[in-house]
């Protein structure tokens, strides 16, 4: 157990450069307190005393925003920052060193049974306000853009961004930085150039027939 505390606050200390000090994070970070809720709920819930760990995700829900079902199965070093609006679902798995930021639901898409909720990889980053819905996998080292909504699998090494989540690669590897998620490419625009590039092909291959043809008039003998 003691382990697991040290390991969640180390976890805090390396992904959130605005926490000065371990009584500070202990005592002031919501994220921290639901993972540390969670643990009681979730082993409560594998002996079935899914009431009682069922009252104690709400009353965690209550005190710091954050909704994470005792059923859920969370891997080590997880950091949820802010978290407000933090939504994770009865059948859920996320993997180790997850980031997940205010916002963000791990969710299903109706009243299915059964596995129904999304697994998440190791190394993955959700940014602000996504939505990964149904029961896929979203690989490793995968980031998730901010309001994003995810209704697929998300292979390992790559990027989603969009409405529906659209992935874009780098090569086979992931984001530089994996918590400026800010900075992540847009597919819109880069189709956007895409069809701007092939309307100059077009037009350059037009002016081109244009410039075969005879002059009006003429001999097209000649």
């Amino acid at each position: 157990m003691f382990r697991h505390i040290k390991s969640d606050i180390d976890t805090v200390l390396y992904n959130d450069p605005a926490a000065r000090s371990k009584f500070e994070i202990v005592f002031t970070y919501s994220g921290l307190h639901a993972i540390w809720s969670h643990r009681i709920a979730h082993r409560l819930y594998k002996l079935r005393l899914y009431t009682v760990a069922r009252l104690i995700s709400q009353i965690c829900r209550f005190f710091t925003g954050i909704e994470i079902h005792p059923g859920a199965t969370i891997g080590d070093r997880l950091f949820i920052d802010h978290g407000m609006g933090v939504v994770i679902g009865e059948t859920c798995e996320i993997g180790d060193n997850v980031v997940i930021y205010q916002g963000v639901t791990l969710g299903g898409t109706g009243k299915e049974k059964g596995k129904r909720h999304p697994t998440i990889g190791n190394n993955v980053v959700i940014a602000s306000g996504a939505k990964v819905l149904g029961s896929f996998k979203v690989g490793d080292n995968v980031n998730i853009g901010a309001n994003s909504v995810v209704l697929r699998e998300v292979p390992s090494n790559s990027t989603v961004v969009g409405i529906p989540g659209r992935i874009v690669r780098k090569n086979g590897e992931r984001v530089k930085d994996r918590l400026d998620h800010a900075q992540l490419p847009d597919p819109v625009i880069e189709m956007l150039r895409e069809m701007h590039k092939e309307i100059e092909n077009l037009r350059s291959e037009l002016e081109r027939e244009r410039q075969k043809q005879p002059i009006a008039g003429g001999d097209p003998r000649i």
